[in-house]
């Protein structure tokens, strides 16, 4: 189909783009990688008046290290964060998550930021957010404020995000020495999103313990989520096949999964806990040296 009229915009500086969105307020949608909006306006099931293309802003694409952090630009692409040298040094999960996403065309045209906004339930950057202890950015023409990624995804694709606000970075804290992370999923087969998606950071202490952990978890519920029950048994304790199976079978307790024609809610919650205890072996081999 083809998407009914709107008045573009294409601003090259974040100034200017806060300006346009404060001004249309809900008639104005913002364009970055277009990899979800695009097809919603196709299909008619969204019809902004006027579409703001953020994707000129270059001073929102970039990749750096700040003060012991990873700030990665809202605009920095799925191809730029899975083939950075400092993400897979500083955030292997972000790498590995982004490799995931999509297909090759996909990757180069999306953005982390795009992502993150739209919060689609079966997207696989949020649960990475989550396992990372992320922070979101957002900017507005009165100033910045920061979201801990524990409190920026609140329902089906509803974020914190406020009218007339713009998320322009992700910072990610430095993870401690002896730690490993992982995320597996399992793919729905023609588009790639996660029907069940497990993000994992550990880390060990000195005797070979796990000292924390953090298991976010896509695709199963309206809204990523951590998996507190299940991180609570595996604090203090000794790795072992069976409290990691334990601990995985509890990653879905308390939710309601999802249920639709590719997955039903008992599918769901048991690939929630198959694709959370590969991606905690994986997880725990990397903190403990391994490769792989």
């Amino acid at each position: 189909m083809i998407p009914a009229a709107f008045e573009y915009f294409a601003p090259k500086s974040l100034d200017d783009a806060l300006r346009l969105v404060e001004r249309h307020g809900d008639e104005a949608k913002l364009l970055a990688g277009g990899q979800s909006l695009i097809p919603l306006m196709k299909l008619r099931l969204s019809v902004p008046r006027y579409v703001v293309d953020i994707g000129r802003i270059r001073s929102l694409r970039s990749i750096r290290e700040e003060g012991g952090w990873l700030v990665i630009g809202a605009l920095s692409t799925h191809h730029d964060v899975e083939s950075s040298e400092m993400v897979r040094l500083m955030a292997p999960l972000l790498a590995e998550t982004a490799s995931e996403i999509g297909d090759v065309q996909v990757r180069n045209r999306g953005t982390i930021g795009g992502s993150l906004s739209h919060s689609d339930p079966a997207a696989d950057y949020p649960a990475a957010m989550l396992a990372l202890d992320a922070q979101i950015v957002a900017a507005s023409s009165s100033g910045t404020r920061t979201i801990h990624a524990s409190e920026f995804f609140l329902d089906l694709m509803t974020t914190q995000l406020r009218p007339g606000e713009i998320l322009t970075e992700v910072r990610i804290p430095r993870l401690p020495e002896r730690s490993g992370s992982a995320y597996r999923k399992l793919h729905q087969p023609a588009s790639g999103f996660a029907l069940a998606g497990a993000a994992v950071r550990v880390s060990l202490d000195e005797v070979g313990k796990i000292a924390s952990a953090a298991i976010g978890i896509t695709g199963v519920a309206v809204r990523p989520f951590r998996a507190s029950g299940a991180e609570a048994m595996l604090a203090g304790k000794k790795p072992s096949p069976k409290l990691l199976a334990d601990a995985s079978e509890k990653v879905a307790d308390g939710v309601e999964p999802l249920a639709d024609i590719h997955a039903s809610a008992a599918y769901r919650r048991a690939a929630a806990s198959v694709y959370a205890r590969r991606a905690l072996e994986a997880a725990l081999a990397r903190a403990e040296g391994e490769k792989g």
